[in-house]
């Protein structure tokens, strides 16, 4: 049981930002392709986080082409993340920002979070 502890503590990424629901982040990924590995940038709105320890994900919205919504999980320990960078920061007032879903545009838009 101790050695199982032990692998997954070797797993846990201490180097990643503190981030919370509503900020907007870039997540990059590592894709493989083949023999080729690439990163794939995905930029969006963090709309709910879940888990703790090494089980951690976060969901990220963004709106694609066509006005289509995208969403994706993310493992937050995961190897394939090479980095995640918060670009800003929102305020919001609620856990898990589901109702973005149904909105589009300027509706969508939350709050930037004051500095001082």
């Amino acid at each position: 049981m101790e050695a199982w502890k032990e692998i997954i503590q070797d797993q846990i990424k201490t180097d990643l930002p503190k981030f919370n629901v509503g900020d907007t982040v870039d997540v990059h990924y590592r894709v493989v392709e083949g023999e080729k590995e690439r990163i794939q940038v995905f930029t969006g709105t963090v709309i709910g986080k879940k888990g703790k320890g090494h089980g951690a994900t976060f969901i990220v919205r963004k709106i694609g082409s066509g006005s289509i919504g995208i969403e994706r999980i993310f493992p937050l320990h995961s190897p394939f993340i090479a980095d995640i960078i918060v670009k800003r920061e929102a305020k919001v007032r609620r856990a898990k920002l589901y109702y973005l879903r149904d909105r589009k545009g300027k509706a969508a838009r939350l709050k930037e979070k004051s500095r001082f």
